[in-house]
């Protein structure tokens, strides 16, 4: 391995996450921040939240709703 190129290593690196959580991993950076942990990702929470952004998720379901109805429409006028 050579000499002076490799970045320093920090055994207790803090991750900070929005929630407040903050524990200790390995890294080259000595301060980590995230949005989204263990502690509150929906996975491992069982709770049911949506991380949106640019508004994707509500873009998805008007398209999917103007498909329903455009099903229900081809229904009623084989009749």
């Amino acid at each position: 391995m050579k000499d002076k190129i490799h970045p320093k290593y920090y055994e207790n690196a803090q991750v900070r996450c929005a929630c407040g959580n903050v524990f200790t991993v390995g890294s080259t950076k000595e301060f980590i921040e995230t949005e989204i942990c263990s502690r509150c990702h929906p996975f491992y929470t069982g709770k049911e939240k949506i991380v949106d952004t640019m508004g994707r998720v509500e873009k998805f379901r008007k398209r999917l709703a103007k498909k329903k109805l455009r099903k229900k429409e081809k229904v009623r006028k084989k009749k």
